[in-house]
């Protein structure tokens, strides 16, 4: 008997149909096993996060939900200990009920234990081992969370269970843009970046065209510099035009791999007044051994202290 082959991505049309249910935003989504009171066993389900409620589908295909959670009100979450290797298992408490969620492995359980965390609480959790780029995304989900929960107190009550209608381009409702994007020429983020160095040295911007977007790099080995690398749309994917192209599925995963190769030199800019999250995403070190983010206490080395390794020189300059 053939196994079978990995389910394809859903097809828009699915999401679309998915936003006619609700207008709540999508900030996170993947299979999750699930087993709520009235469950006498685990329900293996594709699982969004859509403002403060987990909608539940029989599968990644589905246009109707089969099940959903609200956890606006979550009490605690608590890890559970598993017999199962390389799964996370964690328990939701709520007034009402206790869920119990389990993940098919424990990058993936870290990754919504942030997310559950952060709409819920209004806050990104510390001490997670995730990757920078990760928690920068925490980061962008509060802010949205926070705008739309504003939103809704300012909305009459009419119009809080109102239908959204079908959006045409999905990529701009469910894939916000990385923090670090700004709508500006070259010469504007280059100025940017050379008149606020601490608070960042990558800006994401639109290219030349509407095909294409620009990163906006500056440096420091001897002299600062800048550079700039062109991203183009190609399909569903991006690809970063560098000497050995690379391709990626999203424009978080590009900003993810200037980071990664750079072992987080790069920065995204970001402009907040908020001292906490500009502590919580760049107050981080990188372990050598997992790879994985891990919040510091103490201040992080000096800025622009760029590793020399081949593949980063060749790449990037550095």
């Amino acid at each position: 008997m053939m196994a079978k082959k990995p389910p394809k991505p859903a097809p828009r049309r699915i999401f679309q149909e998915r936003l006619k249910i609700t207008s709540l935003p999508l900030y996170f989504e993947g299979f999750l096993l699930v087993k709520r009171s009235e469950y006498q066993e685990y329900k293996h389900y594709w699982t969004e996060l859509r403002g403060t409620t987990l909608f539940f589908y029989s599968d990644k295909k589905s246009p109707k939900y089969v099940d959903k959670l609200d956890i606006i009100d979550l009490t605690c979450l608590t890890d559970q200990n598993s017999t199962e290797k390389n799964c996370a298992n964690f328990t939701l408490v709520l007034p009402k009920e206790e869920v119990q969620l389990k993940t098919e492995n424990t990058e993936s359980g870290e990754e919504w234990r942030g997310f559950i965390l952060t709409v819920t609480e209004l806050s990104v959790p510390l001490h997670m081992s995730l990757l920078p780029g990760q928690v920068i995304r925490l980061h962008e989900v509060l802010e949205r969370e926070k705008k739309r929960r504003i939103e809704t107190e300012q909305m009459p009550s009419s119009a809080l269970g109102k239908e959204k209608e079908p959006v045409e381009d999905y990529v701009d409702v469910l894939s916000p843009m990385p923090v670090c994007f700004y709508s500006v020429s070259r010469k504007e983020a280059t100025e940017m970046l050379e008149k606020n160095p601490s608070l960042g040295n990558m800006i994401l911007r639109p290219g030349s065209d509407s095909k294409s977007y620009s990163i906006t790099i500056r440096q420091e080995i001897d002299l600062p510099r800048i550079k700039h690398y062109k991203v183009m749309s190609v399909g569903k994917n991006y690809t970063i035009e560098l000497e050995r192209p690379v391709t990626l599925p999203n424009l978080f995963s590009v900003i993810d791999y200037f980071m990664k190769e750079t072992r987080g030199n790069l920065r995204p800019f970001i402009y907040s007044t908020d001292e906490t999250l500009g502590m919580s995403v760049f107050y981080c070190c990188i372990s050598k051994t997992k790879q994985q983010l891990s919040l510091a206490s103490t201040p992080p080395r000096p800025p622009y202290m760029f590793c020399n390794t081949n593949q980063v020189g060749m790449e990037f300059g550095f």
